[in-house]
């Protein structure tokens, strides 16, 4: 049985737009107050060890905003390439980084400047240099074609208005036989047609 999949009627730009400026607030101001957690007591709530969050910059965690860990699913190994989307701060491009040690390197993607600049400097205060910041959005990342070992993401594809396209970037950008990392939200029912219309439950 096939099901017809009605998308949502919105701008994407708008959208992003919308988005972009909710977490420049969360790369500037994390202790705001926002609708959904942010920091230290998120990461703990995710499954995050303890010393995980000690060695990171305060300011990297305290802009953390995921949904999940996405290494739970696997170790990152020494020497993978991996590719980060949606970076955010760089809570976990840093900690891949780690992972995969000096032989490796992580590309972190976001559209946010904000959270590019932070990210860039939570790596320099740590002395990572395995890590490049690049600007850019899920669905045309700016990585070359068979790049990376591993794609991980935590958090952003459900922000995303074309979910098909930014699954065929994670494709093209993986080498055969990688593998992807996704912490996310996944809606299990139906979701009506007026509230995938409503633009501003995308970012909220």
């Amino acid at each position: 049985m096939s099901t017809h999949i009605t998308p949502a009627n919105i701008d994407a730009d708008v959208l992003r737009s919308m988005v972009r400026d909710k977490y420049a607030e969360v790369a500037t101001n994390p202790e705001h107050g926002f609708h959904f957690h942010v920091g230290g007591p998120l990461a703990r709530k995710l499954g995050y060890a303890e010393a995980a969050l000690g060695w990171l910059p305060q300011g990297t965690v305290d802009s953390f905003a995921g949904t999940g860990n996405p290494f739970e699913f696997g170790v990152l190994a020494t020497g993978e390439r991996v590719v980060d989307v949606g970076c955010g701060a760089g809570f976990d491009s840093l900690q891949a980084a780690r992972h995969v040690g000096p032989s490796g390197r992580v590309i972190g993607v976001d559209m946010t400047p904000q959270m590019l600049e932070k990210a860039a400097a939570g790596a320099a205060q740590i002395g990572l240099e395995n890590v490049e910041l690049r600007h850019g959005q899920a669905e045309h990342l700016p990585v070359e074609d068979g790049w990376a070992d591993v794609v991980i993401s935590n958090g952003v594809i459900n922000l995303c208005h074309d979910k098909l396209a930014v699954m065929r970037e994670i494709y093209r950008v993986l080498r055969p036989g990688g593998r992807i990392q996704i912490a996310d939200i996944l809606v299990h029912n139906e979701v009506p047609q007026d509230a995938k219309d409503d633009i501003a439950l995308w970012s909220g």
